[in-house]
């Protein structure tokens, strides 16, 4: 496998008989759509768009690009022209897009005009940006609009390059601190495709995808634009939050066969159909959940309500998409599978050594061809998480007695009771079975003796009282075991999340006392 990317995702199709077929259709009133043939010759236009702006093969392209035709235009178009694009996070503060744009020394960057409020600022803080590309809405002094930046070109052919070249970087979505640059190679797009997309997924060219998970992460790139335009199939893109409303209008109009969603995604989507009696109707074949491990009871409550398994899946930035998962007619709620074909995963303890047999406790590695190449300028973590073919996930698990693996928790989440590792998964799983609970993240406190316990942080369906919490120990303390339960349970409104739908935990052990 070798080449550049986007001579198999985009310009293939021209050649196979896609040209009139549609690759992506913008799922609001109004929206555009853009045929196979269209994106090759539009990309071809980014790629000379690139050229007479004199960035050079190898620099960086920041794309704060909303999820509208223009993204796939641009991200093809950048590979192209060997130009490198960085697709960030639409939803972060001024001062993280400055930190990300001097961190990356973008040379060119692209923004959605509805970004320029929080955007702007950081890019004339940045003092590599020699060209800035407005797509729609008015175009402030010193930039070029979207339009312009591609008209009267012949469209580029893409350049011949090795498999093994950085084609583009993702930003980590910062569960845990910081987003850290990763850098992901030529091939790795499809290799995630030849995996996951066909041997697990089985997507097809007849199929239409709607992925409430943005272009911008490795998650939703995989579902909106490498599965898809592996096989010819349309994607709806959704440029707005994907809020329950949102996405129950997108799938009783818009007809998708495959859906991809975030486990706060689903749980919020069942809660408004119970409430509202009204569910609506899609004929999906697939859905499929990561980000974050999915509840058992939210799985259940899915199948019943729209008559189709959600496949839980684990996933990172800097494997690209999915390695481990439940398939088609095969799921265990509960657990996220076992091994994607094409990938080889090891449990290790502390010391690196093999962790075997049921119900013990390890982290988990994970070998395969999409895995990143390193974090820019992060050599020391480089070295910690990419550790020869295997990479760390930071994530803890365990084997249950069919041979999947249950997800305990990340690695820094994870503590002691009495001696004994708990994980707060388990406590949250627990938490979000009481009929009342909307969702849950436990974290570890220390009590007055000095000794870790958990402490819950929940948000109710409706308004509860602090009677209800002590039920809700005990109702804990039945499931899954009277050491477990949690000793204090705060209520609130909403938990902290990245853009992706984790819930960032280490922000409530700083509030936690």
């Amino acid at each position: 496998m070798s080449g550049n990317a986007a001579h198999w995702f985009v310009d293939r199709h021209v050649d196979e008989g896609r040209s009139n077929k549609t690759a992506f259709r913008e799922a609001w009133p109004g929206g555009r759509e853009l045929s196979f043939g269209a994106l090759a010759v539009r990309s071809g236009e980014v790629a000379a768009g690139l050229t007479r702006a004199g960035i050079r093969r190898e620099e960086r392209a920041a794309m704060l690009v909303l999820d509208q035709i223009e993204f796939p235009c641009l991200f093809w178009g950048c590979l192209k022209a060997g130009v490198l694009p960085v697709a960030l996070n639409t939803l972060l503060s001024t001062d993280v897009y400055r930190a990300i744009l001097n961190d990356s020394r973008a040379s060119i960057v692209f923004i959605s005009s509805e970004l320029l409020d929080v955007v702007l600022p950081a890019v004339k803080d940045s003092p590599s940006i020699r060209q800035i590309v407005i797509i729609g809405g008015d175009v402030p002094e010193g930039a070029v609009a979207w339009v312009d930046f591609v008209s009267d070109l012949s469209p580029h052919p893409a350049i011949e390059c090795a498999g093994d070249e950085i084609a583009f970087w993702l930003y980590s979505s910062g569960s845990t601190g910081n987003p850290k640059g990763v850098r992901h190679v030529h091939d790795a797009l499809r290799v995630t495709c030849d995996t996951y997309g066909n041997q697990v997924l089985g997507i097809t060219e007849d199929d239409t995808v709607y992925s409430a998970a943005k272009l911008f992460f490795a998650y939703g790139l995989g579902n909106g634009m490498s599965f898809p335009q592996s096989v010819g199939a349309t994607t709806l893109l959704f440029n707005a939050r994907p809020t329950p409303e949102v996405v129950s209008n997108i799938l009783e109009r818009y007809q998708p066969t495959i859906f991809c969603g975030v486990p706060t995604l689903y749980a919020a989507l069942v809660h408004q159909w119970e409430v509202q009696g009204e569910v609506p109707s899609a004929p999906l074949r697939a859905c499929v959940s990561a980000g974050e491990a999915l509840p058992a009871e939210i799985g259940r409550k899915w199948k019943a309500v729209q008559g189709v398994d959600i496949m839980d899946g684990v996933g990172s930035t800097e494997m690209l998409h999915i390695f481990l998962s439940n398939r088609p007619n095969d799921i265990e709620y509960g657990t996220s599978g076992i091994a994607v074909p094409g990938y080889e995963i090891r449990l290790v303890d502390e010391a690196g050594g093999d962790v075997v047999g049921e119900g013990k406790i390890g982290e988990l590695l994970v070998r395969g061809d999409s895995a990143a190449a390193d974090y820019w300028n992060q050599r020391s973590k480089s070295r910690t998480t990419f550790e020869g073919e295997w990479t760390r996930t930071g994530d803890k698990y365990e084997t249950s007695k069919s041979g999947r693996l249950i997800y305990c928790g990340r690695t820094d989440d994870m503590f002691k009771v009495s001696g004994i590792w708990v994980s707060p998964f388990e406590i949250e799983q627990a938490l979000i079975a009481h009929p009342d609970v909307l969702e849950a993240a436990v974290v570890a406190r220390r009590d007055v003796d000095d000794l870790e316990k958990p402490q819950a942080f929940v948000v109710f369906k409706l308004d509860r009282d602090a009677q209800d919490l002590e039920a809700l120990k005990e109702f804990v303390k039945e499931r899954i075991g009277k050491w477990k339960y949690p000793r204090w349970i705060t209520v609130v409104s909403e938990l902290p999340k990245t853009a992706t739908g984790k819930i960032q935990r280490f922000r409530l052990r700083e509030t936690s006392s």
